[in-house]
């Protein structure tokens, strides 16, 4: 599944080709596309036809679009601070990209891409005629028009939005590690409270967003602490560690456009990323650690696998600490 990097990517290719532009045309050519959408794919196309593209945010995994009142024009990418023509927005096409879900940017008028869903045609003051194509092969992404809410504490919604609301499919998730508005504190505070494994903690959208199983592995790795230490077992020193373990993981990753393993995730061009040269410990079972090298252990863990070095990430449980949630199981090498 798309983690932060890639949906940051995703996010970052969009942002200049359909801020401020108006939503000519939209074609929805399968219903699944819209499974978190509450009306009918005519309704969808309906209400957003004719719209203006205020901005695209993202707050973890979660992106959308802010749209302009209806009626307003000429909403764009200076209205961010909130005196936009019409006053503020009110609803946002959202969009989740599951396991394989796309966006893709094309040329007005582009044929049809493989497992194209939705396709939605915008006309841009700047650079003219232009299509966001909505492609997923596995039909477990989504795209809906939704409601905007206020932030409950106030600061802007996501990275990329300058007002203080969230759609509400949105709201439940937390604000992730490179968001301005991110509480470390607070991070803290919520690892004091947690019995639950580290990774368990990490993986958990509602405490820390955005980080997933690759990110979760490598993170974990460089700041050499092992999945299965609970969460409250950390000292603040240790946790500050892994924050920023955290944040330097995402950021490389950023810079060189996300993780790509297969043909599923790529940017707004199609182009995939290359951090997976990158990876220290994620699916590296077997593989030299790149610190010590002593193989890098894969274990089962919440359906999934965690990767991580038996010897620079020793399980270290203080006396009297409960065992972690999740036990080890199918441990290999």
């Amino acid at each position: 599944m798309p983690e932060l990097p890639e949906v940051e990517v995703v996010r970052s290719g969009l942002a200049p080709a359909v801020t401020g532009a108006v939503i000519s045309g939209v074609t929805v050519l399968d219903d699944r596309a819209l499974t978190r959408h509450p009306g009918s794919a005519a309704e969808f196309e309906a209400v957003l036809t004719g719209r203006v593209v205020r901005a695209v945010g993202r707050r973890g995994k979660f992106l959308w679009m802010p749209l302009a009142p209806v009626g307003a024009v000429g909403a764009g990418a200076g209205d961010l601070a909130g005196a936009a023509p019409g006053g503020p927005s009110t609803d946002a096409i959202v969009g989740h990209l599951g396991m394989s879900g796309q966006l893709l940017l094309r040329e007005s008028g582009a044929p049809p891409e493989r497992h194209e869903r939705v396709r939605i045609d915008v006309a841009h003051p700047s650079h003219g005629d232009l299509v966001v194509v909505f492609a997923d092969q596995r039909t477990f992404g989504s795209l809906a028009v939704d409601r905007l809410v206020p932030t409950t504490d106030g600061a802007p919604g996501g990275y990329g939005w300058g007002e203080a609301s969230v759609p509400t499919q949105v709201a439940h998730i937390a604000r992730d590690p490179l968001d301005p508005a991110f509480s470390d504190a607070r991070f803290r505070a919520a690892l004091a409270r947690k019995d639950s494994a580290i990774k368990r903690v990490l993986l958990d959208q509602t405490t820390l967003s955005g980080v997933g199983n690759i990110y979760a592995d490598e993170a974990l790795w460089a700041s050499r602490i092992h999945p299965e230490t609970p969460a409250r077992a950390l000292s603040t020193r240790a946790a500050n560690r892994l924050l920023a373990e955290v944040r330097a993981v995402l950021d490389r990753a950023l810079a060189e456009g996300g993780t790509s393993f297969d043909e599923q995730y790529v940017n707004v061009n199609g182009e995939a990323g290359y951090f997976a040269h990158s990876l220290n410990a994620y699916g590296r079972g077997g593989l030299p650690c790149a610190r010590c090298g002593r193989p890098i252990v894969r274990d089962a863990f919440m359906n999934r696998s965690s990767h991580f070095c038996p010897r620079c990430q020793r399980l270290r449980m203080p006396r009297g600490a409960p065992a972690a949630a999740t036990p080890t199981r199918a441990r290999t090498a």
